[in-house]
């Protein structure tokens, strides 16, 4: 009875060996995990490795030119004077005065600078003294001719009365030649020497420079002790200018445009002008003529625009964008044809051949979609695309070259 219950508890008791150590469960799980980790780590990258990184912009859509009219064509160039003028000297010398500086108003015949006039003083100087010279000496003969002419009366008497030979006739009549000549010689002289005077003071006047006409100084080009002439010479030690002059008043735009197109600019015709400086202020304007000469290099022909009314923040050689305008009845002809909201891209985005543009445009899922595009007239950088693109939507501007519609792309992180 007691061994057969010792072996019932002998079946109840637990055997600690056959049981598993937690021990070595752990580090089972841990390995498990961390190969789970390694394929879900290699399929993300295996995904991420499929896109194409590149760059992208947004589509931008383009304001209207003017409430009344549409432009037809848009060209770049910059701000120009028709009077502009580096002031110099008419003769070589040393500056001691300068009157002018950046940015100064000056008005026609102001004093911009002095030059060293010494040595124009003294010839001035000169020639006055031989001036006066020669002026005594024609009184001296014109008092000799007279006196001449006095005695050549008394021997014509005395030759009737038969006291005076002929030969004392003709020696009287002689001097009274010789003196005459004299006079009309120094006569030419006191003439002469009065043209030198004038000269010499000339010379003198030239060492004064003066503004040629009312217009800003935008610069300043010697100071005083530096040698001034009117041709270069003595190598970087020499100037050429005092200053440059701008008529402000005689501001207008040139802008190149490119050949093909110059059949719609016509003299008169509406211009809206923007500063590069000032994007968002449209300057009325218009077209003065087209100059009739192209340029074979560029294929561009210039044209002239005049601002219809200036502004003080208008400045030489500022870049400045313009739009030619269509007349009211031609932009109401064109509007079925033109859409409602035109945007622009850059050129960098447009591929195709001329009349056969498309662009990449990124889409669902990132994909690339090849969309044909319709650009508007004019070679401007952006370029205005009148079909075919919305605002807002993202383009392809750079990637490699064999990209193709569909192809599943990502933004290349900036630098």
């Amino acid at each position: 009875m007691a061994s057969e219950l010792k072996d019932k508890l002998n079946a109840l008791k637990i055997d600690r060996e056959e049981i598993p150590s937690s021990s070595g469960i752990v580090p089972k799980v841990a390995i498990g995990l961390l190969v789970i980790a390694v394929v879900a780590a290699g399929a993300w990258w295996g995904l991420r490795s499929r896109a194409v990184l590149v760059r992208t912009v947004v589509v931008e859509e383009l304001a209207p030119a003017s409430g009344g009219a549409s432009a037809v064509l848009n060209a770049s160039g910059y701000v120009t004077a028709r009077r502009q003028a580096t002031v110099s000297s008419k003769v070589t010398g040393k500056v001691v005065d300068v009157l002018v500086e950046e940015g100064m108003k000056v008005e026609k015949g102001q004093i911009l600078a002095r030059l060293d006039a010494s040595q124009a003083r003294q010839a001035l100087a000169l020639s006055e003294a031989q001036l006066e010279a020669t002026r005594r000496a024609m009184v001296e003969t014109e008092a000799q001719l007279r006196e001449a002419t006095i005695r050549k009366t008394r021997v014509a008497d005395l030759l009737k009365a038969g006291v005076a030979s002929k030969a004392d006739w003709d020696a009287i009549e002689a001097e009274v030649d010789v003196f005459g000549a004299r006079l009309e010689t120094q006569r030419g002289q006191v003439t002469a020497g009065e043209r030198g005077v004038d000269i010499q003071r000339q010379y003198l006047d030239d060492t004064i420079i003066r503004a040629p006409f009312a217009g800003i100084a935008v610069s300043k080009n010697a100071q005083p002790g530096e040698i001034i002439s009117p041709m270069s010479a003595g190598g970087g030690f020499t100037r050429t200018g005092i200053s440059t002059i701008v008529d402000m008043s005689s501001l207008e735009i040139e802008v190149d445009v490119n050949e093909a197109y110059i059949q719609r600019v016509q003299p008169g015709q509406k211009v809206v002008a923007t500063l590069d400086a000032y994007r968002d202020w449209p300057i009325p304007a218009h077209v003065i003529t087209t100059i009739p000469a192209a340029d074979r290099q560029k294929a561009t022909v210039t044209v002239r625009i005049g601002f219809d009314q200036l502004d003080p923040r208008i400045l030489p050689d500022m870049g400045i964008k313009v739009a030619f305008l269509a007349e009211a009845e031609t932009a109401a002809a064109n509007a079925g044809a033109r859409s409602a909201r035109v945007v622009r891209v850059p050129r960098a985005t447009v591929r195709g051949a001329q009349g056969d543009e498309f662009v990449f445009v990124v889409g669902r899922e990132n994909k690339l979609e090849r969309r044909a595009i319709k650009l508007g007239p004019g070679g401007d950088d952006p370029a205005e695309v009148v079909a075919g693109l919305s605002a807002g939507e993202r383009v392809l501007v750079e990637g490699p070259a064999d990209l193709a519609a569909g192809v599943e792309v990502a933004e290349r992180p900036k630098n």
